[in-house]
C-alpha cells in the first residue's frame, strides 16, 4: 500500500530494477506474440496464445468477447473500480513476410513489434510485474488484447467490449511498443477514405481531356491542395497512397488515392469529406469516369485537458523516470475510449531504430522503464490520484 503519490514516485527506482529482472519473461513472451501472424481480422492465432498467456497467469474469466476480442481479469481487493488496459493484436504487416525475430545485444528485431507485439508482451507479463513488486491493486485490472484496430477494422474490437461489456470501466490504458515517453490522453478528428476512380470499358478515348485513370487522379489531388486549410484548428490533409494501372501500353482504366483528413474540429473534417467528395465527382465527371470516396475510418476530436489529474500524474511519472513527455494527439484506441467519455491515456513502452524497415529494431533496456511507468500509472489511478477531488 502505498500512502501518497510521491510515495509511488519515490519507489520508481527500486521498481525498475525489479522489472528488469523479470527482462527474461517478457522478451521471451515478445519473440512468441511476434512470430504469431496477426494481420487485422486475421487475429484469431494470437488471440489464443494471448488466452493461453493468460490461463498460465491465471487470471480469471479469461475469453474471448463475440467482437474477437481475448480478455482476461485480475481481481482487485475490492473491486470497486474496473481499470481497462489494452493493447491490439492486429499489426501492418503482411502474413507472407517472414515473422522470424532476432535477438542482439540492446537490441530486438523483427517485423511489427513496435506496432504492437511489444504491447502485446508487456499486456501479458503485466500480472507477473505486479505481483514480483508485490502491488495487489484495490481495483479489478481488465486486460484485453483487442481486434480489428488499425485500418478498415476502425478499433472494431475496443468499440465492441466498450459498447457491450456489463463492467463500469473507470480508467482506460493503451499499450503501444513506441515510442518511451509518448503521452496521448485526447483524440483529433480524423477520416481515413480511399478514392476509387473507373473509367468504364466502352470509354470513348478520343474525347476531349481523355489521358486515363492516373491523369483524372492527379486532377483530383492537384484540386485537393487547392482547398484552404485553416491555421486554427489545425487541420491538415494527409495522402497515404495512390494506386494505378499497370504494366505495358495498356491505358490505365482505374486508380485509388488512399489519403487521411485530420483536424481539431470534427465540423471541419466533416466539410472536407464533403469538399473532396465534390471534387472527385466533379473530374470523374469532366473525364467521363466514376468517383466514390469510401470512407474506412474516422474518429472524433475530444478527450481530457492538459490540467486534467491523469495526464498530470502521468508526466509527473515520466519526469521522475528522466523521460522528457511526447504529448501528441492520438487516433488509435484512446479514440474509443473518447467516444464513451472514459478517462484514457496512450502510453509507449520502449525506443527504437528502423522504424520504416522491413525489420525494426526495439531498444531492450528501456522496456523495464516503460513497464514501470506503466505500473506506477496503475498505482496513481487505483489510489484515486488521477481523478479530480
Amino acid at each position: 500500500m502505498v500512502d501518497s503519490f510521491a510515495d509511488i514516485l519515490a519507489r520508481l527506482p527500486a521498481y525498475v530494477e525489479t522489472v528488469r529482472r523479470l527482462d527474461d519473461i517478457l522478451l521471451t513472451n515478445l519473440v512468441m506474440v511476434a512470430e504469431v501472424p496477426s494481420p487485422t481480422f486475421g487475429e484469431q492465432h494470437r488471440v489464443q496464445w494471448v488466452l493461453d498467456r493468460f490461463n498460465e497467469y491465471r487470471l480469471e474469466h479469461c475469453s474471448t468477447d463475440e467482437g474477437g476480442n481475448g480478455l482476461g481479469i485480475l481481481p482487485g481487493r475490492t473491486g470497486e473500480r474496473n481499470i481497462l488496459v489494452v493493447a491490439h493484436l492486429d499489426t501492418p504487416v503482411d502474413e507472407n513476410l517472414d515473422h522470424t525475430v532476432a535477438i542482439e545485444p540492446g537490441l530486438i528485431s523483427g517485423v511489427g513489434l513496435a506496432d504492437n507485439s511489444l504491447g502485446v508482451a508487456a499486456l501479458v507479463t503485466l500480472p507477473l510485474v505486479l505481483s514480483a513488486l508485490g502491488i495487489e491493486l484495490n481495483s479489478n485490472l481488465v486486460l484485453m488484447g483487442s481486434t480489428r484496430a488499425l485500418g478498415r477494422g476502425d478499433l472494431g474490437g475496443t468499440r465492441f467490449f466498450l459498447n457491450h461489456t456489463d463492467l463500469q470501466i473507470d480508467t482506460g490504458l493503451c499499450l503501444e511498443g513506441v515510442r518511451l515517453g509518448r503521452l496521448s490522453y485526447a483524440s483529433i478528428g480524423m477520416l481515413r477514405g480511399v478514392i476509387h476512380y473507373r473509367l468504364p470499358d466502352e470509354y470513348d478515348w478520343t474525347r476531349f481531356g481523355a489521358g486515363g485513370a492516373i491523369v483524372s487522379m492527379n486532377d483530383i489531388v492537384t484540386r485537393i491542395l487547392e482547398i484552404p486549410l485553416p491555421r486554427r484548428p489545425r487541420t491538415a490533409v494527409v495522402f497515404n497512397s495512390i494506386e494505378g494501372g499497370g504494366p505495358g501500353s495498356k491505358v490505365p482504366t482505374h486508380a485509388e488515392l488512399q489519403l487521411e483528413v485530420r483536424s481539431d474540429s470534427g465540423d471541419i473534417v466533416n466539410d472536407l469529406q464533403r469538399r473532396i467528395t465534390n471534387i472527385a465527382t466533379e473530374v470523374a465527371s469532366f473525364a467521363g469516369g466514376e468517383a466514390t470516396f469510401e470512407v474506412i475510418a474516422r474518429r472524433r476530436p475530444g478527450g481530457l485537458q492538459f490540467s486534467h489529474p491523469l495526464p498530470e500524474r502521468a508526466r509527473d511519472i515520466l519526469t521522475a523516470l528522466d523521460l522528457p513527455p511526447r504529448i501528441s494527439p492520438s487516433t488509435a484506441e484512446l479514440s474509443a475510449f473518447v467516444d464513451r467519455e472514459i478517462p484514457a491515456l496512450r502510453v509507449g513502452l520502449t525506443s527504437a531504430e528502423d522504424l520504416d524497415d522491413d525489420h525494426e529494431q526495439l531498444e531492450i533496456d528501456p522496456i523495464a522503464i516503460g513497464m514501470t511507468q506503466v505500473v506506477a500509472l496503475l498505482q496513481a489511478i487505483d489510489q484515486g490520484y488521477c481523478r479530480y477531488e
